[in-house]
């Protein structure tokens, strides 16, 4: 068996890659939802910069069995990172299970040769990831550092999550709390193909009223952003690897959410809730985890991620903590390029502790 491979730079040919990049995808159990072909390819429609696209593909004939989907950037240090960029919450490469190791090699061989003078910077990799087997064929020198924080949950019905609460008392708020839900008369859908748009248009908006006057993540209300979200996700229901909800309460849509799916993982990606929810007492938290571990029991997934960040609210249903990794590459001649990255991180490291004592010490004067 003799695997051939491509690098890819021109977008029209990232674009025709569509059906088999879905068979490979579909063929790779480690892979998330921010490595199918709708999300990447939408991504790089809003934030993708001329030139520096750069997909290494593996081929066994005309079966594409391997894929790293990255691009080239250049601060701190030049380097190819994932598609998907500060938007996607994991990263990763493609590869297919049934290929075995020698597929796996064919990757990283290819990847070695598409670096020239770049560091390989793997970001947001999740534990069991596809790219930690090019992680340990590689020959040059390299790191493994940790990178952000998710917090995930068993793909299990509702009863089984409350279950997991650690005392009675819990269990008996947050089942007063979906008898809430019902007493106000909130009523969830899955919203059709023909309708996603619109939806997601909606959920943006919502998004908007709901962290009005408060901080919230700007990226979220630029327009490239909802570009990317309705391009990507609308191909995503279609193809059943995504799921847009929406709650209403009498005739009115009050919350819209964003549920991404893979073969093993689901992840609530984003939503829109109107202010009035929270007004009624409605606990919004447990309304869309209700929808999202009703969706996400079938078939092989076991886990439903909170995605990245460590918020409060995530934390009352007894998440499993899980550190994504950042793998490092380099070659021999960009070994120099390595050092670098690693000591930029841990000067940003240094800046965002010591950010968070000067808060503390702040905030401990006010009190």
């Amino acid at each position: 068996m003799t695997y051939t491979t491509e690098l890819v730079t021109d977008a029209r040919v990232f674009a025709g890659l569509a059906d088999e990049w879905g068979r490979l995808y579909r063929r790779c159990a480690a892979a998330t939802p921010f490595q199918s072909h709708p999300w990447l390819y939408a991504w790089w429609r809003s934030y993708g910069r001329p030139g520096r696209l750069r997909l290494v593909l593996v081929h066994d004939g005309r079966e594409l069995v391997g894929a790293a989907p990255l691009t080239l950037v250049s601060r701190p240090v030049p380097a190819l990172v994932p598609l998907g960029g500060s938007v996607s919450d994991y990263g990763d490469v493609l590869l297919d299970d049934a290929r075995g190791p020698r597929a796996a090699a064919a990757l990283t061989a290819g990847l070695a040769s598409a670096a020239r003078t770049a560091l390989i910077d793997l970001r947001e990799v999740r534990p069991g990831g596809a790219a930690e087997q090019v992680y340990e064929r590689w020959r040059g020198p390299r790191r493994r550092v940790a990178d952000s924080l998710c917090l995930e949950l068993p793909a299990v019905p509702l009863d089984d999550l409350t279950a997991r609460l650690p005392s009675g008392k819990t269990r008996q708020r947050v089942r007063a709390k979906l008898r809430r839900l019902d007493a106000l008369g909130v009523k969830s859908r899955p919203v059709l193909p023909e309708e996603t748009d619109a939806a997601l248009h909606r959920l943006l908006e919502l998004h908007r009223l709901q962290w009005q006057g408060r901080k919230v993540t700007t990226e979220h209300l630029r327009p490239r952003f909802r570009e990317h979200l309705v391009r990507a996700v609308g191909p995503m229901v279609r193809s059943g690897d995504a799921v847009v909800t929406e709650f209403r309460l009498a005739d009115e849509v009050v919350a819209v959410d964003v549920t991404l799916l893979s073969r093993r993982l689901a992840g609530g990606y984003l939503y829109g809730a109107h202010p009035r929810l929270r007004e009624s007492r409605a606990d919004v938290a447990a309304m869309l985890l209700a929808a999202s571990a009703g969706q996400v029991c079938a078939g092989e997934r076991e886990v439903l991620s909170l995605l990245r960040g460590d918020e409060p609210y995530k934390r009352h249903w007894r998440p499993e903590p899980v550190v994504n990794g950042r793998l490092l590459l380099a070659r021999r001649r960009t070994a120099p390029l390595l050092a670098a990255a690693l000591a930029d991180l841990a000067a940003r490291r240094r800046g965002k502790e010591l950010r968070r004592r000067w808060r503390e010490r702040h905030g401990a004067g006010d009190r």
